[in-house]
Order: C-alpha cells, then structure tokens, then sequence
C-alpha cells in the first residue's frame, strides 16, 4: 500500500510537472510569436522588408493555415510591389476568409496595379454587394476609364459623388471624361454643384473656367479665371486662359499681360509666343520693336533642332551606306552635314560613295572637301590623298576628248 502511495504521488508530480513545462513552452511560444509580429510590423513601417519577411518565414508552418501570418507576409510582398506573389497569398486569405473585406480591397487594387482590370472590376463589384464604400465606387470607375470606357466611368464617378460630393479628385476626372467628349455645360454642371460648397477651390474652379473657354463663353471663363488670379492662384494655365479669353473679348491690354505673365513662367509654348504676337499686332503697336522680335522668336522655336536632324540623317546615311545603297547614302549624309559643318567625316563617306558609283568627277570634288577641313597629320588623311591621285586619273580619262 505505501509502496503504491509513493507510485501514486511521484506519478502525480511527473503529470503536473510535464504540464506546467508544456504550458510554459506554449506561454514562451505566444511571447515569441508576439514579438516577432511587432517586430515584423516596425520593419515594414521602415520599409525593412526584406526581414520582415524572413522573420515571418520562421514562423511559417506548411501543415497549418495561419491567417495573421500568411495577411502579414502577402502585405510584405505589396509592400514590395511583388504583385503576382501577394496575389496568390490574398487569393488563398480570401478563400479561407471570405468574410475580410480587406483581402478583397488588396486584391482588387493588385489587379489594377497589374493592369489587369476586367479582374478589377469583377471583385470590385463583390466588395459592393457587401459595402457601398465611395473609394472602391470611383476606383472602378478609375478602371473602367484605364480600359476607355468613358461612359461606364463616368457613372461610377456620378455615383461616388452621391456618397461623397466633395471629392475634388473624382469631380476632375468626371469633367475630364466630359470635356474630351465636348459635354461642357455638363462638366459646369458638375463644378456648378461642387463649388456651391467650395466657391474658391483651386482645383475644380480653373477647370470649371475651362469649360466654359472651351465652350466660347469667355465672359464666364475671364470671371472664374480672374478670380483664381485673384485669390493668389499664381500658375501659368490660369495666365494664359485669361490672356486667351481677354484676346477673345478684344481687351489687348489685358489679354497682353496675362500672357505675358503666362510666358515668364514657361517660355517654351510657340504658340504662346504668336499668340503675344498677333495680340501686340491687333493693338497696333510697332511692327519693328514690339511685333517682329516676337514672330521671330516663333520662327526659331519651329525651326528643328540642328544638331538632333544631324544624327537622325547620320542614321539614315548610315544605313544605306552598309547596305550599298549608295544614292540614298548620298542623299542623308549630305542633309547630316548641312545640320552639322563639324561632321566632316560625311564628306569622305560622300566622296567613297561617288567612288563606288564609279562618278570620279564627283568623288575628287567631295574628297577635296574633306581634306581641305581634315587633320593633315591623321593615317586617314594619308590615304585619302593617295586615292585623290588615282581617282583624278580616272576622272581625266573620262573627260571627252
């Protein structure tokens, strides 16, 4: 009876010691787990993503589903922009937890990053069916304008508006989407209904004075544009709309310098540069001093650039010349000198291309050209002289007696 008593009690003791080292395993587990998330999360807010995801990888086990890890991981990888890895990640959370509509936002926003927007569209519909959020309604409507469908968009847009009718973004892309389809009283309407709360909004209010420039209602634009200029709103769409509807309404002076505000700050618009032009011109300033030095400007700004035409006729010449197109070579490396005097390795190639043709008389002539501009002390100079004597024989025994 002892000797079972002391069995009894020893057994007892081992069962309780085995459990409380099991349940301090689990509790060091949890501790471990625990921090290794938070030091997940500090990695990834420091864009340290790469360990975060190799420490979320030691916790990984294949046999078993593990939601928080596996949401945290697929989150490194958009993090990343490994797109089609947090894809498949967010399509396995979705499965398993098909009520979470975060993994659908993730996943519809992949598919939009992927260009992949029929698919967009298909589980943005599904987040709708569950919630009528108003980012996820203009985000369709962003992929359906991705994919030219410019109608669909803008009833998306119409009806994010309904949710929240002071988003100045989805406002823009609806007048955007109406303007380029020549709807202008339509995109007033819409600015008309935003700025009845926002009178003064920098965004929607130009865009607003555009419609209706675009629409020749240049009163209306002159007065929301003038006031933008009023209110500080110092940019050069602004300047130069005001300039054009002054132009359009024939108050010169005005239209001169809002133009003129408009050219200090890009000076690179030719038809900017006419517009200054001919405004100066209808107000019959002096042709010499005022008008002339700006049509001039427009003249240079339309003539192409030397150097740029130079090497697009190289290319050309270039071409033909390997090919033994020997006409066309021709042709192209003397447009490629005429851009560019300083690319005297065009003579030559002119010259040996006459040569080829058997014309000599041409071929001296082109050679001469060369030598007379090229380094007298270069190996290539040597030859070309050489050959210039043969080639004058040649060219004499063709000459007619």
């Amino acid at each position: 009876m002892r000797k079972f008593s002391i069995c009894f009690w020893v057994g007892v003791c081992i069962f309780f010691g085995v459990a409380i080292m099991a349940h301090a395993q689990q509790a060091d587990s949890i501790s471990l787990r625990t921090k290794t998330f938070a030091d997940v999360r500090y990695l990834k807010s420091v864009y340290k993503t790469d360990a975060a995801i190799e420490k979320l990888t030691s916790l990984e086990k294949s046999e078993v589903f593990d939601e928080e890890l596996l949401s945290e991981l697929a989150d490194c990888y958009f993090q990343m922009g490994k797109y089609s890895e947090a894809a498949h990640l967010y399509d396995s959370l979705s499965f398993c937890a098909p009520g979470n509509i975060v993994y659908k936002i993730r996943k519809m926003q992949l598919n939009f990053r992927m260009k992949q927007f029929i698919d967009c569209i298909s589980v943005a519909h599904d987040i709708l069916a569950q919630d009528s959020i108003p980012a996820i309604i203009s985000y369709t409507g962003d992929a359906f304008q991705k994919m030219e469908q410019g109608d669909s968009a803008l009833w998306y847009y119409r009806r994010s508006l309904v949710y929240r009718p002071d988003n100045e973004a989805v406002v823009s892309k609806a007048m955007g989407i109406l303007m380029e389809d020549e709807d202008f009283d339509g995109a007033i309407s819409i600015a008309d209904s935003f700025l009845a709360r926002n009178p003064d909004n920098t965004v929607i209010a130009p865009l607003q004075g555009l419609a209706f420039y675009r629409k020749n209602d240049y009163e209306s634009a002159i007065e929301a544009f003038q006031r933008q200029e009023d209110l500080g709103n110092d940019v050069y769409p602004i300047h130069y709309y005001l300039g054009q509807s002054y132009w359009h309404t024939e108050q010169l002076d005005k239209a001169e310098r809002e133009l003129l505000c408009a050219w200090q700050m890009d000076s690179s618009k030719v038809d900017l540069a006419y517009s200054i032009a001919a405004v100066k011109a209808e107000g019959f300033l002096s042709f010499e001093e005022e008008v002339q030095p700006w049509l001039e400007r427009v003249y240079e700004m339309l003539l192409p650039d030397p150097s740029m035409m130079s090497r697009m006729y190289q290319q050309y010449a270039s071409c033909y010349y390997r090919r033994g197109v020997w006409d066309k070579a021709i042709e192209n490396y003397k447009e490629a000198y005429r851009y560019n005097p300083k690319f005297t390795a065009a003579l030559s190639a002119i010259g040996y291309s006459y040569q080829v043709k058997k014309d000599y008389k041409r071929a001296v002539e082109w050679f001469e050209k060369y030598l007379a501009v090229a380094d007298p002390s270069s190996a290539y100079y040597s030859s070309i002289k050489e050959n210039l004597d043969f080639l004058k024989s040649e060219a004499f025994m063709e000459e007619p007696e």
